[in-house]
């Protein structure tokens, strides 16, 4: 009886493992099979993957895919690849179907994407996404991307969706904004150096949890030119206890 009891737990046990949801790193790299002279174009794609939970872990997981995929993207229509080793393989063949059309061109292509579980509570999960790809031109692009899920449902948490009140934490915002970079409050957001559209203040398409509060990025080229590089506010938690719905 009792190694039947034993048997019974280490069973319940073993189910309720199973259904956390946990995270392990999956890595794909692919270089151009064309001849080349010095370093060869490549990709290389470093993702957490979800399981667990499958219908939390799935959405968490095609989001994640999507984004990559949309990062990934190159030329006239987007890539029909459903995994990751197809979308590789779509780069990779991008590059070659150019150099083919085009071989005495010097095309030097290059794409890393690193995402991480950067912050994750009982109720909200972030993934961020490191991306630098070149593909020609004066410089190749670096930027990051922030992914926020609700951890009950693995559906994709907007930026709108965390704060009780969007319209006055953006108040809050280029407030903070305004001291941070020295805007005098009665100039025009645009006064100084930056470029934000219309000379209105806007959030930034990507909002990160971190340990101290909420950080809100600006990619190049989102606000500013890209010789001036990203731009970064971070506002402490205790500050936002009136705004925040979600931490």
């Amino acid at each position: 009886m009792k190694q039947a009891a034993y048997a019974i737990g280490l069973l319940f046990l073993l189910v309720g493992c199973q259904k956390e949801l946990s995270f392990e790193t999956q890595s794909y790299t692919k270089k151009s099979a064309l001849d080349c002279t010095d370093e060869c174009p490549e990709i290389t794609v470093s993702i957490p993957f979800a399981s667990g939970k499958p219908a939390i872990s799935d959405s968490i997981n095609k989001k994640v895919f999507a984004v990559v995929k949309e990062i990934v993207y190159f030329g006239e229509k987007p890539y029909t690849s459903t995994d990751y080793n197809d979308l590789i393989a779509a780069f990779i063949g991008s590059y070659e179907k150019l150099k083919t059309e085009f071989p005495n061109d010097e095309l030097g292509w290059e794409a890393e994407i690193e995402g991480k579980v950067t912050y994750q509570s009982d109720s909200i999960l972030n993934i961020t996404i490191d991306h630098y790809s070149y593909t020609g031109g004066a410089h190749g692009y670096k930027g990051q991307r922030s992914l926020l899920f609700d951890l009950k449902t693995g559906k994709t948490v907007t930026v709108s969706q965390l704060f009780k009140d969007p319209k006055a934490f953006k108040v809050l915002a280029e407030k903070k904004f305004r001291a941070q970079f020295n805007i005098p409050e009665d100039q025009e957001i645009n006064a100084t150096t930056f470029m934000f559209e219309g000379d209105q203040f806007q959030l930034p398409y990507n909002i990160f949890y971190t340990e101290k509060g909420l950080l809100l990025f600006y990619n190049r080229y989102e606000i500013a030119s890209y010789a001036d590089g990203t731009q970064e506010l971070l506002i402490p938690y205790e500050e936002l206890k009136s705004y925040l719905i979600v931490k």
